[in-house]
């Protein structure tokens, strides 16, 4: 959670420098929804299974390109798509408001691990 908290900002350093043009194949904010809720579980998996650091940056690369690949989306697309979001906070902050929300109500009722 923290690498991707801190690759966020970094992109909206970068993303702020941007003139706000939609860039083509730019994801809708339910897919970007979509992906990122499954980014993050991946990230607690990994980040829960007791292996060493390196091994566990592999195993998320891993699993960061099945959910790139349930979902049909290639890596760059999403990362254009997170540079065009965090332009604007307000938008960015509704978006992870619905991953927060996804997120809470899958813990709840134990469905947390339905995507593997």
């Amino acid at each position: 959670m923290k690498r991707f908290l801190i690759l966020s900002f970094c992109l909206l350093s970068l993303g702020s420098c941007g003139s706000g043009n939609k860039p083509a194949g730019l994801l809708s904010e339910d897919k970007m929804v979509e992906v990122l809720i499954d980014i993050h579980i991946t990230e607690g998996l990994t980040g829960a299974i007791p292996v060493s650091y390196d091994s566990s940056k592999v195993l998320y690369n891993l699993l960061e390109m099945d959910v790139f690949l349930k979902h049909q989306v290639s890596d760059s697309v999403f990362t254009q798509s997170m540079l065009y979001y965090l332009q604007d906070p307000a938008q960015m902050e509704q978006i992870y408001s619905r991953v927060v929300d996804s997120l809470v109500v899958r813990e709840s009722s134990g469905g947390v691990l339905d995507q593997f």
